[in-house]
C-alpha cells in the first residue's frame, strides 16, 4: 500500500527506560508531544510521565494524538488556546431530590452509588459496556471484529456487542455500516475531534455533533433514531452548550464525564440534578438538563495503583504486562464493581490498546473469564440504560426484550463492493490535501467536514442556528 494513502497507525506504546524526570506533564492524564523529537511522546498518568515511542518510520501528531507518516504529522508541542467562556453559570442544578426524581425519566442518588430500583447487588446484573472511540478503518476493524466472534454470547444466547463513538476523519463508512448491521451501537464523537471544543459555542457543538450524525446517515445509511448517544473528545465536556445541543437535537445520553478514583463506583444518572461526584475535567454542565442521561466513566485502577488510574483502558500503563498480568489487573478493577454495587463496568478503548498483542490477548482472556461469572452481561450503552430505566432482577433477564437479539430490527445489509473515494479535503484553517473514504453510496464532490456534511462544497448553516431550535 503506497505512502500516498494515509494509514492512521496509533502508537504501540512501549515504556522506555530513559529518564523522564525532566519532563512535566501539562495535564494529569493524556498523551503529549516530546519537546525534543517528533518520534516520541509522553503518556501522563496521574501526573507521572511515561516516555513512549512511535513505531519505526512513524511520527507523533500532536493534534490527533496518534502516530502517522512524517509528512502528515504535526509535530508538537502545539499550544492550544480554548475560546473564552462567556456564559454565566446561571440556573445552577440543585442536589438530588428523591421525591421528585422517579424512573423511568429521572434517576439520582445522594452520592451516585445506589442501585436503581432498590435491588440488592446479588439480584442486579453486572453490565459490561465496551466502547471504542475514533475512526473505524483498516487499522482497527479486524481487531474489533476479532473480539465480537459469534461464539462469545451473553446468558440469553445473544452475541456480545459494543458501542462505537465515531469521529469522521479517516473513517471507512462501509465498515461502520457493517458494524451497525451486525448489531453494534453507533454513537457520535465529533467530526474534527478538535482540542479546545469544551470552550466553544452552541453553534459549534451543533456543527460537530449534528454534522457527524448527518455524515453517518448519508454515508453509512444509519437513521438518526439509531444514534442517540455522544462523547466529547478527550472527555472534555462542553459545559452547558454541549448539553443544550443534546436536548435540542434528539440525543438521549452522553458519556463524557470522568469520575476520579473512588472506593465505590458511580451509577449512570440523569442531569436533572447536580452531578453527584467531582467533575474530573472541570467543564461539566452547571445547569439542570431534564431527562438527559449521563453514563460516567469511573476511573480504572487497582488497589496498589500499579499502572496508575485512567478513564480509558489504554491510558493506564500496562504495556509491560503479559496477557496473564493484564487479565489479573482487569479482574481486580472489575471486581470493585462486581463485588460492591454492580455499577456498569465501562471499558472505553482507543485503537492504541489493540496495537499491543499482550493487551489484546489479555482483553480476550478477561472477556472469556467474565462470561463465566454469574449474572454478567456484555451490552451496549443504550441497552444498559434500558435496564436502568426499567430495572429487572437478574434471574428474569433471559426474556428481557431490550437485550433479546431476536427482537432486533435488522438494518439493510452493506454492499460487497464499496466506492473508494479520493477526495479533496479543504479544512477551514489549513491547506488543501487529499483524503480517502469508502462508502456504499455515491462519492461526494469533496471531503465532508464541519458545515459541509454532504461534501458538496455548500455550507449548511440553518440546522446549527440556536435560534431556529426555539
Amino acid at each position: 500500500m503506497g505512502l500516498s494513502i494515509l494509514i492512521v497507525l496509533t502508537a504501540i506504546a512501549v515504556v522506555a527506560q530513559g529518564d523522564t524526570n525532566s519532563y512535566t506533564c501539562p495535564e494529569p492524564s493524556g498523551n503529549f508531544a516530546d519537546p525534543v523529537t517528533c518520534r516520541r511522546f509522553y503518556q501522563c498518568v496521574d501526573g507521572h510521565p511515561y516516555e513512549t515511542r512511535c513505531p519505526s518510520g512513524l511520527y507523533f501528531d500532536d493534534i490527533s494524538k496518534f502516530c502517522t507518516f512524517k509528512n502528515e504529522a504535526r509535530c508538537g508541542p502545539i499550544a492550544t488556546t480554548p475560546a473564552p467562556v462567556t456564559e454565566a453559570p446561571i440556573d445552577l442544578a440543585v442536589k438530588c431530590d428523591l421525591a421528585n426524581c422517579q424512573l423511568p425519566h429521572c434517576y439520582c442518588s445522594k452520592d451516585g452509588t445506589i442501585i436503581p430500583g432498590g435491588l440488592e447487588p446479588s439480584k442486579t446484573p453486572q453490565m459490561i459496556v465496551m466502547t471504542f472511540d475514533g475512526a473505524v478503518n483498516v487499522n482497527n476493524y479486524d481487531k474489533y471484529t476479532n473480539i465480537f466472534v459469534a461464539n462469545r454470547t451473553n446468558p440469553n444466547g445473544c452475541p456480545i456487542r459494543g458501542t462505537f463513538f465515531i469521529s469522521h476523519e479517516y473513517s471507512n463508512y462501509e465498515q461502520i455500516q457493517r458494524l451497525h448491521y451486525e448489531g453494534h451501537e453507533l454513537a457520535v464523537e465529533t467530526i474534527s475531534v478538535e482540542k479546545g471544543l469544551e470552550g466553544q459555542t452552541y453553534e459549534r457543538w451543533a456543527q460537530e455533533m449534528v454534522g457527524m450524525k448527518e455524515i453517518l446517515t448519508k454515508f453509512s445509511n444509519i437513521t438518526g433514531e439509531d444514534m442517540i448517544g455522544m462523547r466529547a473528545p478527550y472527555l472534555k465536556p462542553g459545559r452547558n452548550a454541549q448539553y443544550e445541543v443534546l436536548q435540542d437535537f434528539g440525543f438521549v445520553w452522553d458519556s463524557s464525564v470522568g469520575v476520579p478514583p473512588i472506593r465505590v463506583p458511580v451509577w449512570p444518572y440523569t442531569l436533572d440534578y447536580k452531578i453527584p461526584h467531582e467533575c474530573k475535567a472541570g467543564t461539566c454542565p452547571t445547569r439542570s438538563f431534564q431527562g438527559v442521561w449521563e453514563l460516567p466513566l469511573n476511573a480504572h485502577h487497582v488497589e496498589s495503583f500499579e499502572g496508575g488510574h485512567c478513564p480509558y483502558m489504554d491510558q493506564c500503563v500496562l504495556f509491560n504486562h503479559d496477557p496473564d498480568q493484564v487479565l489479573e489487573w482487569l479482574v481486580e478493577d472489575f471486581e470493585r464493581h462486581y463485588k460492591q454495587n454492580r455499577a456498569p463496568y465501562m471499558m472505553p478503548f482507543h485503537t492504541t490498546w489493540f496495537q499491543s498483542a499482550e493487551l489484546e490477548k489479555g482483553l480476550i482472556k478477561f472477556i472469556e473469564w467474565a462470561r463465566q461469572q454469574p449474572n454478567v452481561w456484555f451490552v451496549t450503552a443504550t441497552q444498559a440504560l434500558l435496564w436502568i430505566t426499567e430495572p429487572k432482577p437478574a434471574d428474569t433477564l433471559a426474556t428481557f426484550e431490550p437485550w433479546d437479539c431476536k427482537k432486533r430490527t435488522v438494518p439493510t445489509q452493506p454492499c460487497n463492493l464499496p466506492n473508494k473515494c479520493q477526495l479533496v479535503f479543504r479544512p477551514p484553517n489549513g491547506p488543501s490535501s487529499t483524503r480517502y473514504m469508502n462508502t456504499c453510496f455515491d462519492c461526494p464532490d469533496q471531503y465532508p467536514w464541519t458545515g459541509d456534511y454532504d461534501g458538496n462544497g455548500q455550507e449548511e448553516t440553518e440546522i446549527y442556528n440556536k435560534q431556529n431550535r426555539k
